[in-house]
């Protein structure tokens, strides 16, 4: 039988045919989010000189807010991009590495990061080392241990994975960062998930760099990510594109705000609708966003779980270390060949002939597949049934 979505999809407007359990990929926005951002575009083409050349700078000022407050940051730190990548190759070429410099990142790193991070060691001469962490992981301490043990004196700069994305795992990010800056490394954390997944308290937490996406589990319009910059690098980080930023004034004005909002023109409803995404999304239960937090975990957990029995594999990590996504590792080893990232056969499979986008995952390592499913308000524990079925039949 087909399932059936949970009550709260009411406000999405996702194909009551398809079993969308694939969130973290791409994010899904609320249709009254999306009429308010149509709005944005119609006020924008109505005039546009008024709108680019005096709402402009208060447009991103008001964003600027409402992110700073929900992520605990300081406003004067928190910028904004169309996404992770973008704003984390503008912060890798914003440093001077040189040759015996080393970046480090996780074996578990995004991929378009780590294609990032290597271009920028192929541009000057430093070196991409990698750490590998423990998997299947049994302890977050195991994480933070192996990560700091590919530290080196050489290591400039450490690329981590708030909460990675191949593997849905949440890593220990507030005793890596720590750890890190008692060794004095830079750290840049890619939140792409985190936000909208976890609660943050990014001046607490310290790292240098801090970058998240708020089009995925915050589910506001595509595209928007935004980054939070710590204080003693704010005079020296520069977005990707360099425009009229770089040389205007803008009374009140910090040259970091100045560079990173002002990317030419650009569709700016996005950024305008993200104060208006937070609270509507908050609304949607009572408990606001600790409520979805917790509604989130608990069903990706009860999904993974029925994945799981269904096929009779082991857990790859404590349910702790799960967010609003989690893993299920699938019986029968790897195709040959492996395909990395994804193994299109079955999961073209789960999409064309069940109806489930979701994505397949190779880990050559353990010679292995995953399967990443995610979890949002309008998910129902029926859907993970009809996956664990689907896989049955499959596998």
């Amino acid at each position: 039988m087909f399932p059936s979505y949970s009550p709260l999809s009411r406000h999405w407007a996702l194909d009551p045919d398809v079993v969308f359990l694939n969130h973290g990929s791409f994010g899904a926005t609320p249709k009254v989010v999306q009429g308010f951002r149509q709005e944005v575009l119609q006020r924008m083409d109505r005039n546009p000189m008024q709108f680019f050349l005096h709402e402009f700078y208060a447009i991103f000022a008001e964003a600027r807010a409402a992110v700073s407050a929900f992520v605990g940051a300081d406003p004067e730190g928190v910028v904004f991009g169309v996404n992770t990548t973008t704003v984390v190759g503008g912060v890798l070429r914003s440093i001077s590495f040189k040759p015996g410099d080393e970046i480090l990142i996780l074996d578990h790193a995004y991929g378009a990061c780590r294609n990032a991070a290597q271009y920028v060691c192929d541009q000057t001469g430093a070196t991409l080392a990698v750490a590998t962490l423990p998997f299947p992981v049994e302890d977050p301490q195991d994480v933070t241990e192996a990560v700091l043990a590919a530290v080196t004196d050489r290591t400039v700069l450490a690329l981590v994975d708030h909460i990675t994305s191949p593997t849905a795992l949440v890593l220990p990010i507030e005793d890596i960062v720590r750890e890190l800056n008692a060794r004095g490394v830079d750290s840049l954390v890619d939140g792409a998930h985190a936000l909208g997944m976890t609660r943050l308290e990014l001046d607490q937490l310290g790292a240098t760099y801090y970058v998240g996406n708020l089009h995925k589990w915050v589910s506001a319009p595509k595209t928007l990510a935004f980054m939070s910059v710590r204080a003693d690098r704010r005079s020296t980080v520069r977005p990707a594109v360099i425009s009229h930023g770089a040389t205007g004034s803008t009374e009140g004005m910090s040259r970091l705000h100045l560079e990173f909002d002002w990317q030419g023109t650009a569709d700016l409803s996005a950024v305008a609708s993200i104060g208006f995404t937070l609270q509507e999304m908050a609304a949607m239960m009572p408990g606001g966003w600790d409520e979805i937090y917790r509604r989130n975990h608990a069903l990706a957990i009860a999904g993974a779980t029925a994945v799981r029995e269904r096929l009779g594999t082991l857990p790859m990590a404590p349910d702790s270390m799960f967010g609003s996504m989690a893993i299920v590792e699938l019986p029968g080893g790897l195709p040959d060949p492996p395909k990395w990232p994804n193994l299109p056969g079955l999961q073209t499979v789960l999409n064309e002939k069940y109806r489930i986008p979701i994505p397949v995952i190779a880990w050559p390592a353990l010679n292995t597949r995953l399967i990443r499913l995610s979890a949002h308000l309008y998910n129902s524990v029926e859907q993970y049934e009809y996956l664990a079925d689907a896989l049955a039949l499959e596998l």
